[in-house]
C-alpha cells in the first residue's frame, strides 16, 4: 500500500522520509505561553483530595488531559470515537468532537470519504488555543489493515496521524501523519516540535507543528509510549514499554541512546517544574521511579498500587497523583520524601490523569466509563482552605 501525505489543507503534500533537517537543524521558533496563574493555595504537599464530582456519558476515556486556560479533553478512542471537551469551572460538557475527517480536504483527494480515526492521547499548544490529538489507527479508503497492540498485521498496518483541533471552532483543521499505532504525544517546551510514539513502528516521530508535518522518525525499541522534552527542546526521553527500556533521544541530529534497563513495563514519564527530575512509571512492576535528567540515573523509588499508569504533577512540584489501573485508585505522592500521602478510589480503570491549574482539581479518567473530578485544596487535617 501506498504511504499516505497528510497535511493541512493549501499545504504542500509531504511522504515520510521526504522531510530533512532545516539547514540550522532545528524547528522556527514560536513564542511560548505564560504559565497558568494558580489560585492561592497551600503547597500541593500540605493538601488532601476530597472528591467533587463524577463525569458519565457516552464516553470510555483513555486520557484526560488539562489546557493552561480552562478546558479539558478527554479522549474516547474506538469505542465512541470521540473527543469530549470540558468547562474547568462548571464541570460542563461544552462539545462533542468525531473523529470522523475526509482526508481529501487535508491534501490527500485519492483518499476522499469517510475516515475515522480514534483518539488516544492529547496535548494542548503552549497557548492554549489547539489540541493535538494521536489517532490509534485511520479506518477508512486506502487505509491498510486493522492495528492491534501486538501489531500482528505487522507492516501492512497503515500509517496514522495526529489531528489538531482549534479550540475556537471546536473542529479538526490539521491532519499530520505519523507512524503505525501512535500513542503518546509531547511538545517541546517552546511549543515548536511534538513527539509522537509509534508504537507498532519501535519509532518516535518528530513533527514540525509550524509546518504540520514530520520531520524525521527515531528508533528506539518494543512499544514506545510516555515520553518528555527538556527545556532545551531538543533533548528528550522515551519508555519503551515492551522493552523495559528508557532512551534519550536528541530530536535534531535523530540519534537515540539506551540509558536504563527498567523495571517491568515502563509507561509514562513526567518531569518536574524546574525539570531537574523525571518520574516514571514501572506499570508491570508496580513502582514509580525519580531519575537525574542530566543522566538517566535512578535517584528514588517506591512502591505504587497496582499496575500504575499515567500520572500528573503538582505545578509546585511537590505532589504526583499516579492510577493504579487494576486496583482503582489514585496514590498522591510527596515529592520531597516520596512517599505516599494518600490514596483514593475511584472509577473502574483509572487510566488517565491530569491536575487542572485554574481550579487545583485533579480529573481521573476510567476507562469503563466515567471521570472523577477531585478537589485539591483541602488541609490535611481536612479543613477546607477559605
Amino acid at each position: 500500500m501506498a504511504i499516505m501525505s497528510l497535511v493541512l489543507a493549501g499545504g504542500a503534500v509531504t511522504g515520510l522520509g521526504a522531510a530533512m533537517l532545516r539547514p540550522d537543524g532545528a524547528a522556527p521558533a514560536a513564542p511560548a505561553a505564560s504559565a497558568p496563574t494558580l489560585p492561592p493555595g497551600d503547597p500541593s504537599n500540605t493538601t488532601r483530595l476530597v472528591h467533587h464530582e463524577r463525569i458519565t456519558g457516552d464516553i470510555s476515556p483513555k486520557s484526560v488531559v488539562a489546557s493552561p486556560s480552562g478546558t479539558v479533553i478527554a479522549n474516547n478512542m474506538m469505542y465512541n470515537h470521540t473527543s469530549t471537551l470540558y468547562d474547568a469551572s462548571s464541570l460542563e460538557l461544552t462539545a462533542t468532537v468525531a473523529d470522523t475527517v475526509d482526508l481529501a480536504e487535508f491534501g490527500h483527494p485519492e483518499r476522499a470519504g469517510e475516515t475515522t480515526g480514534a483518539p488516544v492521547e492529547a496535548v494542548f499548544s503552549p497557548d492554549g488555543k489547539h489540541a493535538y490529538v494521536s489517532q490509534y489507527s485511520l479506518k477508512g479508503p486506502g487505509a491498510g489493515e486493522t492495528a492491534t497492540d501486538d501489531c500482528a498485521a505487522g507492516d501492512a498496518i497503515g500509517n496514522s496521524a495526529v489531528y489538531r483541533l482549534d479550540l475556537t471552532t471546536n473542529e479538526w483543521d490539521q491532519v499530520i501523519e505519523v507512524g503505525r499505532v501512535p500513542k503518546f504525544i509531547s511538545l517541546s517546551p517552546d511549543g515548536t516540535v511534538a513527539l509522537v510514539s509509534n508504537w507498532c513502528d519501535s519509532s518516535v516521530s518528530v513533527v514540525d507543528l509550524a509546518e504540520g508535518e514530520e520531520l524525521r522518525q527515531i528508533p528506539v525499541d518494543s512499544a514506545p509510549r510516555g515520553s518528555v522534552v527538556l527545556p532545551d527542546n531538543r533533548t528528550a526521553y522515551v519508555a519503551a514499554m515492551y522493552a523495559d527500556e528508557l532512551y534519550r533521544v536528541d530530536l535534531v541530529n535523530g540519534q537515540s541512546e539506551l540509558v536504563l534497563e527498567t523495571g517491568r513495563k515502563p509507561r509514562h514519564l513526567v518531569l518536574s517544574p524546574d525539570a531537574s527530575r523525571m518520574y516514571l512509571t514501572e506499570s508491570g512492576a508496580d513502582r514509580l521511579l525519580e531519575l537525574d535528567t542530566a543522566t538517566g540515573e535512578v535517584l528514588r523509588e517506591v512502591e505504587t498500587g497496582r499496575e500504575p499508569r499515567s500520572m500528573a504533577i503538582s505545578p509546585d512540584g511537590l505532589a504526583l497523583y499516579v492510577v493504579n489501573y487494576y486496583a482503582n485508585t489514585v496514590t498522591k505522592f510527596d515529592t520531597e520524601t516520596f512517599e505516599a500521602i494518600q490514596t483514593v478510589e475511584v472509577g473502574q480503570n483509572p487510566i488517565g490523569i491530569t491536575y487542572e491549574p485554574t481550579e487545583r482539581r485533579v480529573w481521573v479518567a476510567n476507562y469503563a466509563g466515567s471521570i472523577d473530578v477531585f478537589d485539591d485544596t483541602a488541609a490535611r487535617d481536612g479543613t477546607m482552605e477559605p
